[in-house]
């Protein structure tokens, strides 16, 4: 994999504390230790919305991209991407701008919003679109990649640190995979057709490559590879076309590999056992990472034959899993043995959206309708909640409030003393 790299070095003094620092928070699963979230927002009254802030573009009422990127908290600060085209259509002859903003965590003011040069890919399908991925951030610098096949890092106040342009790029429809920050890396799943994929570790500081470890034997994928702890080792949960993974962080060496397909959404590792299925729809799988090489004889616990397109990843809450997927439904599964202890229809929730556990509660929270769910293995709706701007992007949680991003506003719900 060719990388081009446009430097520009700065130096910061921050030392924030990172409390939802990047795709599905600080253990890329879902999981949190609050236990003050709010049980209701929304409504005609608005109950629980401490602010809302518009987002990049809707101001000047230009045409959006897709933007299913999530929020990120790092300190005191938001981050955001977006993407959208100046005017009331969307191109498809060009590259849309692409934004990073940052907001005030407390009140919802706009700090900074800075613009990103473009890739050199242009999409010639925006179904998948140019923001899918959600950044990632340190108490230093804030890293984001965009669809146009860009990666770039900018520090907290939004100065330009490094960009790179990321080539190939034969991502399908989109480039969809986020960034995962691991000691002083940066690494990317760059799984492509034509076998070019390959996982990309960066120098945090100046977008350098420090590894690269080339994957021909997998296609495309859209996922995002977990860091996860096995005993004393970490490793990387990586979802590939046609296996789920343990990769080590340090080397990008695959440790143990199981047939599988797992493309599109992020594994969750609990009770022992890693999770994955497509989410395009097909079978779902549950391994013991504990082996080494190819473990699809020996450590394959359990499969399910059919789990319906959903393109938001699942959350484990104790011994159970749960997983939204087409038509607006949830299941509940035993982690351990596989047992489907209950499938609810939940009308109007986002499919997209990935849920969070919080304490004893499921939240299936987006800018749209919601639900949280008392954990357990019975479908009890503790509240339904509703803020009007029903967008893909999954919650983010710090300091016990909910960040949810819609199509248009950003929200930050909280209980109200």
């Amino acid at each position: 994999m060719r990388w081009g790299c446009l430097l520009v070095f700065t130096t910061s003094s921050l030392a924030l504390a990172a409390d939802w620092p990047g795709w599905r928070g600080p253990t890329g699963m879902g999981r949190c230790e609050e236990k003050n979230l709010p049980l209701t927002w929304g409504g005609k009254d608005n109950d629980n919305v401490l602010w809302k802030a518009a987002l990049p573009g809707t101001e000047e009422k230009a045409a959006p991209d897709q933007n299913q990127s999530s929020p990120i908290v790092v300190g005191d600060r938001v981050f955001i991407t977006a993407s959208y085209w100046p005017g009331d259509k969307a191109d498809p002859k060009a590259r849309p701008e692409h934004h990073v903003a940052c907001y005030d965590a407390a009140r919802g003011k706009k700090l900074w919003d800075v613009k990103v040069e473009p890739g050199p890919w242009l999409l010639a399908d925006l179904r998948g679109g140019y923001t899918a991925p959600t950044p990632a951030a340190d108490a230093e610098r804030v890293y984001v990649v965009f669809g146009s096949s860009v990666i770039a890092a900018l520090d907290h106040f939004g100065k330009p640190v490094w960009r790179k342009e990321i080539t190939p790029f034969k991502f399908d429809v989109a480039l969809a995979a986020s960034p995962v920050l691991v000691n002083d890396t940066v690494i990317l799943q760059c799984d492509e057709l034509d076998q070019k994929s390959s996982l990309v570790a960066l120098d945090k500081k100046t977008g350098g490559v420090k590894w690269e470890a080339k994957r021909p034997k997998v296609g495309f994928a859209h996922s995002t590879p977990v860091l996860a702890t096995m005993g004393d080792k970490q490793q990387l949960l990586v979802a590939a076309s046609n296996a789920i993974q343990g990769v080590d962080p340090a080397t990008g060496a695959i440790l143990w590999t199981c047939e599988a397909k797992g493309d599109t959404v992020s594994p969750v590792f609990g009770n022992g056992l890693v999770y994955i299925d497509s989410g395009r729809g097909g079978p779902a799988f549950a391994v013991d990472p504990a082996g080494t090489g190819d473990v699809t004889k020996t450590h394959l616990k359990w499969k399910l034959n059919q789990i319906p397109e959903g393109y938001g990843s699942p959350v484990v809450a104790g011994e159970f899993l749960y997983r939204l997927h087409n038509p607006d439904v949830l299941k509940c599964i035993k982690m351990a043995t596989g047992e489907v202890v209950f499938s609810e229809r939940l009308p109007g929730v986002s499919n997209s959206s990935s849920p969070l556990v919080a304490g004893d509660r499921v939240y299936l929270a987006s800018a749209g309708k919601s639900y949280v769910l008392k954990a357990g293995a019975s479908s009890e709706i503790l509240a339904t909640n509703d803020l009007g701007d029903s967008g893909p992007a999954s919650p983010a949680v710090a300091g016990s409030r909910i960040y949810l991003k819609g199509r248009k506003w950003l929200f930050c719900v909280a209980a109200k003393p």
